[in-house]
C-alpha cells in the first residue's frame, strides 16, 4: 500500500510504500530533503512529522531520542509510513536532487598526502556526465553488498570535457573492508562501481550570511568542494575556514589552502591543532577546532556555519554554537560517520 507524504512549507508531496523509508522514498522521486549517513546515526535527516503514523528501524538515540520522538520529531531515513503523512521541511529545494546515477569508474591516480590519507582521482563515464553539488558525496558498491561512502572533494566545473574526474580524499582505517585495500592493493586503471550523487550538504545560495567553514580531518573534502565553488561562482560572502587535526600533517592540503587565500581576499583560513608534539614546532591555534570558532565568535546569531568531519565534531558544533545564538536552520553538517559508528545503532 502506497501513503502520500507532503512535506511542509513548500507543499510538494510523494508517495511512499510500507517497505521503504521515506527518505529513499523521497531521494527515488527526486524530493531533496535534508540527509547525512542514512543510516539513523547522524541525525540530520530529522523533522517534524506534523500528521500522520510512522514506525521507526534501527537507529542511534543520539540521532533521536525517546523524548524527541514523543515530540513529534523523526528521522526520514529509517522511518516508514503507515499513513498519509505530513512533515514539516524547510529544506526541501528544487535544486536539491539530481538523479542518482549507477555507474563504473575508473581509478586515475592515487596519492597519498600523509601517513593515513589518500587522494584518489576517479574517472566518470563520460557519455552521462554525474551532475551534482559541491558538497555531495558518492557510495562504492562492494562485492559483498555493502556499500561505503565518501565526499567529492571538487565541484563541478572542475569536470573536464571527455574525462570528468572527481576527487576523493580517503583516511585509512585500520580493518576497513574498503580503505585497507585502498592502502595496499589499488592501483592506477581499476575499476570499481559506485552510485551518487547523494547528500544534502552544498552551499546555499539564497543568503549573504558571513559563513563559518569547519572542518575536522578528511572533513576538509567537501569544504574544499565548496571554496572552488565560492571561487568559481564569485561569491563574496566573507567565509572563515577553521580546519582541525591531531598533528599539523593532518592539515594535508595546507598549502593549497594558503594558495586560495591569496586570489580570495573574502577567505580567511585557522588552523586548529589538538596534540601537537614539541617536535611539530607549533606556534598557531590549539585545542578542539570547534571551540576556536566560538573563541573568535561568541555571537553566531549573524551566521551560517557549513561543518563537517568526525560525528563528535558536528554534534559538539551543532549543540555549542546554538548556546551561542546560531540559528538551527543556518546550521549544516556531513556527520563522518565510519561503520563503527553505524553499528553502534541500538
Amino acid at each position: 500500500m502506497s501513503f502520500q507524504i507532503t512535506v511542509q512549507p513548500s507543499g510538494r508531496s510523494f508517495t511512499a510504500d510500507g517497505s521503504e523509508t521515506l527518505l529513499a522514498a523521497g531521494i527515488r522521486q527526486g524530493i531533496g530533503l535534508p540527509y547525512g549517513c542514512k543510516d539513523g546515526a547522524c541525525g540530520s535527516c530529522k523533522c517534524k512529522k506534523l500528521e500522520g503514523t510512522v514506525v521507526h528501524g534501527t537507529h542511534q538515540s543520539k540521532a533521536l531520542s525517546e523524548e524527541e520522538e514523543a515530540q513529534g520529531l523523526i528521522l526520514t531515513c529509517c522511518a516508514t509510513a503507515q499513513s498519509d503523512v505530513v512533515l514539516e521541511s524547510r529544506q526541501v529545494t528544487e535544486a536539491g536532487a539530481f538523479p542518482i546515477k549507477k555507474m563504473p569508474v575508473r581509478v586515475a591516480s592515487l596519492a597519498r598526502k600523509s601517513d593515513d590519507v589518500m587522494v584518489i582521482q576517479l574517472q566518470l563515464p563520460a557519455n552521462d556526465v554525474m551532475q551534482f553539488h559541491a558538497g555531495q558525496y558518492i557510495e562504492f558498491l562492494l562485492r559483498d553488498g555493502s556499500r561505503r561512502s565518501y565526499s567529492m572533494a571538487n565541484a563541478p566545473h572542475t569536470l573536464e570535457a571527455g574525462a570528468p574526474k572527481v576527487e576523493l580524499h580517503i583516511r585509512h582505517m585500520p580493518g576497513g573492508k574498503f580503505t585497507d585495500p585502498v592502502f595496499t592493493t589499488m592501483k592506477e586503471k581499476d575499476i570499481l562501481r559506485a552510485e551518487g550523487p547523494y547528500g544534502s550538504f552544498f552551499l546555499r545560495e539564497d543568503s549573504d550570511k558571513p559563513m563559518v567553514l569547519l572542518a575536522s580531518g578528511t572533513g576538509f573534502a567537501p569544504i574544499k568542494a565548496l571554496i572552488e565553488h565560492m571561487q568559481h561562482q564569485g561569491i563574496q560572502r566573507p567565509a572563515t575556514l577553521y580546519w582541525g587535526g591531531r598533528r599539523p600533517a593532518d592539515l594535508y592540503m595546507n598549502d593549497w589552502i594558503e594558495a586560495q587565500l591569496a586570489h580570495m581576499p573574502q577567505l580567511r583560513y585557522v588552523p586548529v591543532i589538538s596534540n601537537a608534539a614539541p617536535e611539530d614546532v607549533w606556534t598557531g591555534r590549539t585545542g578542539f577546532v570547534h571551540q576556536a570558532v566560538l573563541q573568535d565568535h561568541p555571537d553566531l546569531s549573524g551566521y551560517q556555519v557549513y561543518a563537517c568531519g568526525a560525528p563528535i565534531v558536528v554534534e559538539s558544533a551543532q549543540r555549542d554554537y546554538a548556546a551561542a545564538g546560531l540559528p538551527a536552520d543556518e546550521f549544516f553538517a556531513d556527520s563522518f560517520t565510519s561503520e563503527a559508528d553505524k553499528v553502534k545503532a541500538s
